[in-house]
């Protein structure tokens, strides 16, 4: 039986800077230039987010053939490669690339430190779409790793011109790992000035090391296919508090509250805060009382839009998903 007497929010969660300007960039273009917009694979990793830019009429798809000639095209939020993106302007789309700009940070270093003749480790998940995009700036010379594992098996080409560079969305601790196993086999890599991983996805996962002791229970508010998301929960479960992800209010089972007093709950940066909001109801409707929100960091970082996507008449200003 249900015992919920209260919700923790974590603080920050739910959308980052780059999910809120990659949203914002495709409605912004189907309210300039008219439905259908093409949306190169999920402009961001969540179920209602894609759902409701299809009900206003964006069209997502994986293969550019897809794509009739003269369409505007939108680049997801994770990125592509030089491949794809020579085969869009070959097709003549108009495009907007809405490649959030933490990842566009890495392309633009790899870019450079590829000219000067290095090498790179990428610690990422394999077919993950951003991971696809950042291998794919370079034709050779970039070698995946996932784990500690990977590491003594990467075979580069030579050792002296090495750099590492990281998938944004990892786990912060995961990838300290993996990047301390490539520094201990290769010593004289070159590492990012900053870390690749994003600082959203490091708030967040700070938030959960500061929220799971204080609950019996964490909820991760995020679709499967969002890395960031899943990572929360996992971290939630490695610090030893039982932990789900859901989708959705609908996929929350009441037996996972049975002898819980107080649930964690969080949001992945692809998340929008109406799904927390019915998450918090249902826990509400299984008899928890009180909501508190953490102490957090306020994060007040906001992206640019690309050019060509000012709304001249500002009361066509599309309604923003919130």
């Amino acid at each position: 039986m249900s015992t919920v007497e209260e919700i923790v929010l974590a603080e920050p969660r739910g959308f980052c800077a780059g999910v809120d300007r990659a949203i914002e960039i495709v409605e912004r273009a189907i309210a300039k230039f008219g439905a259908p917009i093409y949306v190169r694979h999920e402009i961001v990793h969540n179920t209602y987010v894609v759902n409701e830019l299809k009900a206003k009429g964006a069209i997502f798809i994986e293969e550019l053939d897809e794509v009739p000639a003269g369409a505007t095209l939108v680049f997801s939020a994770h990125g592509v490669s030089k491949a794809v993106q020579a085969e869009a302007r070959a097709r003549g789309f108009s495009i907007f690339d809405a490649t959030c700009p933490l990842v566009t940070k890495v392309h633009v270093e790899v870019a450079k430190l590829a000219k000067e003749g290095f090498e790179f480790i990428m610690i990422g998940h394999k077919g993950h779409p951003e991971v696809e995009g950042t291998m794919g700036q370079l034709s050779s010379g970039i070698h995946l790793v996932e784990d500690v594992a990977d590491v003594a098996r990467v075979q580069p080409s030579q050792t002296e011109k090495l750099a590492v560079v990281t998938q944004t969305t990892l786990s912060v601790d995961d990838a300290a790992d993996i990047a301390a196993a490539v520094r201990a086999r290769f010593p004289k890599v070159r590492e990012p000035k900053q870390q690749d991983i994003c600082y959203a996805t490091q708030n967040r996962q700070d938030a959960v090391k500061i929220l799971s002791p204080q609950v019996d229970l964490v909820i991760v508010v995020g679709s499967p296919t969002s890395s960031n998301s899943n990572r929360l929960r996992e971290l939630a479960q490695r610090l030893g508090t039982e932990s789900y992800m859901v989708d959705s209010a609908d996929e929350l089972k009441p037996e996972w509250f049975d002898g819980k007093t107080c649930v964690g709950l969080t949001a992945g940066a692809s998340a929008p805060e109406v799904l927390v909001t019915q998450v918090i109801e249902r826990i509400r409707a299984l008899g928890a009382v009180s909501v508190r929100k953490m102490n957090g960091i306020e994060e007040t970082i906001k992206f640019p839009l690309p050019k060509g996507l000012k709304l001249d008449d500002q009361a066509a200003t599309p309604g923003h998903i919130s």
